[in-house]
């Protein structure tokens, strides 16, 4: 399988927001043992740096937090409840803090032999369209762990954030997002309404146009 074109820098020199509602339908790539596995991103939150309670960044730059003050298109992954590691990827001009939390993935067509059966050893679940559901399970699935944080994913490498061919204007869907308790109102969870891969409620899904700031040939 053709590694795909990653996606540029400037795509996440923009506010979270766009960048999360644009990276959907676009790929995150990771290279393992038994080979690369390319996955549709169909869920996604976005989370606003120093104006947003429920962000890492809320209180300023840390050693924890540096990654999202840095330059833009990083992953960002932390340890959420001292089980799951979390990957993120930071948005805005370095100095600006800004993130978007990956929830949820699907396998995109034609995956080398044994790449799901692999995937499953990581994370077993009974029902595969979820394999990747979740953000603890798309980073145990992926083998995604804090040795990867600060990676550049604007790079072909290990993991990095790619095209996807013939990706159009997907509809989206926007609501609160999940298992937060600051700042749960905003509605900055954005999701492929039709991927049974989403993990997070689908409660009156408010249907949104793709209105990123990026040109198309950046953010489509």
């Amino acid at each position: 399988m053709t590694a795909p074109a990653p996606l540029p820098r400037r795509f996440f020199v923009r506010p979270p927001v766009p960048v999360a509602r644009d990276l959907l339908g676009h790929l995150l790539v990771r290279e393992l043992p038994e080979g690369r596995v390319l996955a549709r991103i169909v869920e996604v939150e976005a989370y606003l740096g120093e104006d947003d309670p429920a962000a890492h960044a809320y209180a300023g730059p840390t050693r924890r937090n540096a990654v999202l003050f840095g330059p833009p298109g990083h992953a960002y992954i932390y340890l959420s409840y001292g089980i799951h590691d979390c990957l993120n990827v930071s948005t805005l001009p370095a100095g600006r803090a800004g993130g978007v939390l990956f929830r949820a993935l699907e396998l995109w067509p034609g995956q080398p032999a044994g790449i799901e059966a692999a995937l499953q050893r990581r994370a077993p679940t009974s029902r595969p369209a979820r394999l990747l559901s979740g953000p603890g399970r798309l980073a145990r699935a992926l083998g995604i762990t804090r040795a990867l944080n600060g990676h550049d994913l604007t790079r072909r490498g290990p993991l990095y954030l790619a095209r996807a061919p013939g990706r159009g204007h997907p509809a989206i869907a926007a609501s609160p997002r999940v298992g937060i308790t600051k700042a749960r109102e905003l509605p900055l969870r954005f999701f492929l309404p039709e991927s049974p891969a989403v993990s997070g409620p689908r409660r009156a899904p408010r249907p949104q146009k793709n209105l990123g700031t990026a040109p198309p040939d950046i953010a489509h």
